[in-house]
């Protein structure tokens, strides 16, 4: 399984927290945030790594020196901000598999990947999404699918009761997506998610597993709690 993790967020929200460093540097309990992301890989018998880079891209490179993982890494830098769907098609321009999966770097969600790799090559899905359940929320927009778990429409960040979001993790089939001839700068929510979502080929892979998102100060404060006991 090849793994691209998008890595080059400058962290906005988080920067009277961490500094000027990318979210996937932020330390927690001692290592950056991108060390468990690192664990949890390797535990998902990841073979190989592609790192999409930006903001401060030497700070991870030097961190980088210091690893000594299971898996292979291997890097992209993007010069100017090319958008969350820019820096993926870049990535898998290095990956030499059809299908990659994709993480963001300040998000741990603790799917079985091997699983929704069999559900995604099982449904010839163009791409996957990670779907959690939550509840009582307003900071995600909603993912509506059918009985078949095809996606069928992404809905706008409001108050919803209960729902599934975004978890952040995908299966792509670069392919597919390459296919759509999509600029060099676009946004993989909304150029391709939202526009091509009429087309049926997406999936939704459900799964309660642990979830966070440190983008914001109480969540990443939440962090150094939760993976004192969670880690990989």
């Amino acid at each position: 399984m090849e793994c691209v993790v998008l890595a080059g967020g400058l962290g906005t929200r988080l920067q009277s927290v961490i500094g000027l460093y990318p979210k996937c540097m932020a330390q927690v309990n001692g290592q950056p945030f991108l060390h468990y992301i690192f664990d949890y890989l390797e535990k998902q018998k990841c073979t190989r790594v592609i790192l999409s880079l930006g903001f401060k891209h030497e700070v991870i490179i030097e961190w980088l020196q210091t690893q000594h993982r299971s898996f292979t890494v291997d890097y992209v830098i993007e010069e100017t901000p090319l958008g969350t769907g820019g820096g993926i098609s870049l990535a898998l321009t290095k990956a030499l598999q059809d299908d990659v999966a994709v993480l963001n770097g300040d998000t741990m969600f603790r799917i079985d990947m091997q699983v929704m790799l069999a559900f995604h090559q099982a449904t010839k899905s163009a791409t996957t999404l990670a779907l959690k359940p939550m509840q009582q929320f307003e900071r995600y927009g909603v993912v509506k699918t059918d009985d078949t778990k095809r996606i069928i429409a992404f809905e706008e960040k409001k108050y919803y009761a209960e729902g599934l979001i975004n978890g952040g993790v995908y299966i792509v089939n670069k392919k597919e997506l390459y296919a759509k001839q999509l600029p060099e700068k676009y946004s993989f929510e909304k150029d391709y998610f939202e526009a091509f979502v009429g087309e049926g080929k997406m999936y939704g892979f459900v799964s309660d597993a642990y979830f966070i998102d440190i983008g914001i100060p109480a969540d990443y404060e939440k962090a150094q709690a939760d993976f004192k006991v969670i880690t990989g």
